[in-house]
């Protein structure tokens, strides 16, 4: 068996689906007595990001970590994002490369298409985990009040980088080492884990041809399935796990929503930010390891 220390990242190889190379990675040994593990990335990300935990999970699970269409490695054809599409491709690697039904770890966009086969895909799926996972709930009437400001700026927003111009000024902003670096600064609590290392991994499938478009895609596709519909239909296993610090979401109040509509989930929240994966990887491998172990 391959034995990784945390800094190397795995040699990866190529998969064709729709017709599209996607790029995966995989480390340790097949056990019979225990699903294989998929790790799934976020938004921007890549299988690079999952470094710390296929190096700490190989050891004692099969681990596959994927780059999602239009992210990382893989292509980036000029396609209508969503969560649909993302789920397909999971299902297909699935079914295709792994053999077998999966445990699904996702953080942030990869926990939203985690869910999204986890509930409409169940055959693929032996567990799902959820770490700071992104994705809409339905608006329940009554529960907020309106703010009819921020309804017109969002809408003026939402219009202005419809627009093929504005919507790749952004990303050219966006893409640049010192931005990503500030944003970064924001999403971790460690501020150590931001290293050279990582924003190079976030820039470099920046500069691929297709990324302008993947990028405005985000502000053209439809929402996909609300969270609460795909929880009700969810019928594996789930484990949250949660950065209390995470800025762009109240994990609290989040987590709150998710265990309304599916009771029956396990939680743990961390002192970490967005992405506890990579901040705090001992704290979650551990987590993944023993729940993964207790569902045999």
């Amino acid at each position: 068996m391959q034995v990784l220390s945390q800094a190397e990242a795995v040699p990866g190889q190529f998969w064709q689906w729709r017709s599209q190379p996607i790029y995966y990675v995989q480390a340790g040994e097949r056990r019979a007595d225990r699903p294989p593990l998929l790790l799934i990335h976020g938004f921007g990300a890549s299988t690079d990001h999952w470094r710390k935990n296929v190096a700490g999970l190989s050891h004692e699970f099969e681990v596959w970590a994927i780059d999602l269409v239009g992210f990382g490695r893989s292509a980036k054809p000029e396609w209508q994002y969503s969560g649909d599409v993302w789920r397909d491709q999971l299902h297909g690697f699935i079914t295709e490369v792994i053999g077998r039904p999966a445990i699904l770890a996702g953080n942030s966009l990869g926990g939203y298409a985690a869910l999204c086969v986890g509930a409409q895909r169940p055959d693929s799926v032996a567990g799902v985990v959820l770490i700071n996972s992104a994705g809409p709930f339905t608006d329940i009437q009554g529960t907020t009040k309106p703010d009819p400001l921020r309804a017109v700026m969002g809408n003026i927003v939402r219009t202005l980088f419809q627009q093929d111009w504005a919507s790749f000024l952004l990303f050219q902003y966006v893409r640049q080492k010192s931005v990503i670096r500030k944003t970064l600064e924001k999403v971790y609590l460690d501020q150590s884990a931001i290293t050279p290392q990582l924003i190079e991994d976030i820039y470099r499938p920046s500069c691929d041809p297709g990324a302008p478009k993947v990028f405005a895609s985000v502000f053209r596709t439809p929402q996909g399935e609300k969270v609460d519909v795909l929880l009700h239909q969810l019928t594996a296993p789930l484990l949250m796990l949660w950065g209390e610090a995470d800025p762009w979401i109240n994990a609290r109040e989040r987590g709150a929503k998710f265990r309304h509509y599916h009771p029956q989930l396990t939680e743990y929240y961390l002192q970490a930010g967005h992405c506890p994966h990579d901040e705090v990887p001992e704290q979650v491998n551990e987590l993944i390891r023993s729940w993964v172990l207790s569902l045999a």
